[in-house]
């Protein structure tokens, strides 16, 4: 009965979709933001007020959470029955401390995708005043300070990111849909005095040193600076602004957000005497054994192809163990309970293929953040750069994933004839000529995913695909691209 009413929640879901694409590109942007336009006026969709009435039968977007582990607190029952029976306005707010988004994002873009999906309204708070503050939420330090010009480009970075994700995560359109906006464009003629006197003054003390980030600074050796302690009460009046002037009754975050969450809420009680603001936070991303799911060996699991290709995202995916995918597909994608529970029964059964439910994962994930081209991208490289795949390799596909792999440059006349035992030691494959032999006899040496056998072979002409470069490869995973100048 569960799975069947998940199923229903999903399809009524999906059949009331809101979504608009009239956003700027991402050449548009950088262009306007050289102009210093306010972000609010680069990309605006249209919207209205946040208390719409909507059909009684409309599906509960807080069950749907529920149902797939996205909801850690709500401040309040009545959010549940308010997504029922209004259209309402949510806002997630995300700090350009970086020039992209990372994995840890991902799941504010997928709360908001699911509200979307259920016909309300969204608005991605990019937080070009509070990046200069810095959240001391799960910090251990101070986050150092951001420059003017690292602050601009990290805007249009995850503006560009949002963007582009959340005009794919809807299938079906509509006259409403998201905006995003920046809180830097009304905290640019907030005085200290004004914000004493508005905000300030309804703030206890007690209250906020009672919050666990705040508690947890205190009590370390590093202690914590007054800019600190204030972020709290920034985002807090953030809440207040966009509920006063967008219509915004919910803000979500991150189970780390709930004290910023409810310093708004607070607020909003207190200056505007109204109940009507809400607040959610969902689970971290964590895995099965408690660590952080979104780092690497070689760092953050960015969303931006420019920092991370779509290659190596699907590979993070598909890495995942067995005992963490089924509660990822979840929570990561959008794909119907009974499919996913279908697939958990599978992943018991005897004839069950390896890796299919990372498989499923991977594609659904890769898909949402960069689209079917990226998956595409991501796919054609994965099957081109198995060892023994007889996917012909061309020039562009190496040179997809040169830079998620390691490299190097040799001249044409330093690789032909060279034998590919000594080749593979000047590329830093392997390190010793016993070793490259070893690998050999075991059959896990390749040359543009042809295995070699023999300790004869030698680099010809016809080796080098395009007449540009030779991919080298030890087992399945150690791979170097070697560029021909």
């Amino acid at each position: 009965m569960a799975m069947a009413a998940a199923s229903t929640a999903f399809l009524s879901c999906n059949q009331k979709l809101f979504l608009s694409t009239n956003i700027a590109s991402s050449k548009t942007i950088a262009a306007l933001f050289s102009r210093n336009r306010p972000l609010s006026s680069i990309i605006r969709c249209a919207h209205s007020s946040s208390q719409t009435k909507i059909p009684l039968h409309r599906s509960n977007v807080i069950e749907i959470l529920e149902q797939r582990g996205l909801v850690d607190s709500i401040t309040s029952p009545n959010l549940r029955a308010s997504s029922s029976t209004q259209t309402l306005k949510v806002y997630c707010g995300f700090d350009p401390t970086a020039e992209s988004l990372h994995l840890g994002n991902l799941l504010g873009l997928i709360v908001l995708s699911w509200f979307r999906r259920c016909g309300h309204k969204a608005v991605a708070l990019i937080g070009g005043a509070t990046a200069r503050i810095g959240d001391p939420s799960g910090k251990s330090l101070e986050r150092p300070e951001l420059n003017l010009e690292a602050l601009e480009k990290n805007t249009i970075g995850i503006t560009n990111t949002i963007t582009s994700i959340l005009n794919r995560s809807t299938t079906n359109g509509g006259d409403d849909s998201f905006v995003v906006l920046n809180n830097y464009d009304w905290w640019k003629e907030f005085t200290l005095l004004d914000f004493l006197k508005k905000v300030g003054r309804y703030a206890r003390v007690g209250t906020m040193m009672a919050k666990e980030s705040v508690k947890k600074r205190l009590e370390s050796e590093q202690g914590m600076s007054y800019t600190e302690f204030t972020y709290q009460l920034l985002q807090g009046y953030d809440f207040l602004y966009l509920f006063e002037n967008e219509g915004v009754s919910v803000q979500f975050g991150g189970s780390d957000q709930w004290g910023n969450i409810i310093a708004g809420t607070e607020l909003i009680r207190k200056i505007l005497q109204t109940d009507g603001a809400y607040g959610l936070t969902f689970p971290l991303l964590l895995k099965s054994d408690g660590t952080k799911f979104g780092k690497s060996e070689d760092g953050a699991i960015w969303l931006s192809p420019a920092m991370l290709s779509p290659y190596k995202f699907y590979q993070y995916f598909f890495s995942v163990l067995d005992a963490d995918v089924v509660r990822f597909l979840k929570i990561l994608t959008f794909l119907d309970m009974d499919e996913i529970m279908e697939l958990e029964v599978k992943m018991r059964s005897p004839g069950y293929v390896p890796n299919t439910a990372q498989r499923r994962l991977a594609e659904e994930v890769t898909r949402f953040v960069h689209g079917q081209e990226g998956l595409d991208e991501a796919l054609k490289a994965t099957e081109a750069l198995r060892p023994g795949a007889e996917t012909k390799l061309d020039w562009k596909t190496i040179e997809g994933i040169a830079k998620d792999v390691p490299s190097c440059s040799l001249s044409y006349d330093e690789v032909l004839n060279l034998s590919l035992l000594d080749l593979s030691i000047l590329t830093g494959l392997l390190e010793s000529k016993s070793a490259a032999r070893r690998l050999l006899k075991q059959g896990g040496l390749y040359l543009n995913n042809n295995r070699i056998d023999s300790e004869a072979k030698r680099i010809e002409a016809e080796d080098i695909v395009d007449g540009k470069v030779l991919l080298l490869s030890a087992g399945k995973k150690n791979k170097v691209v070697v560029r021909i100048s």
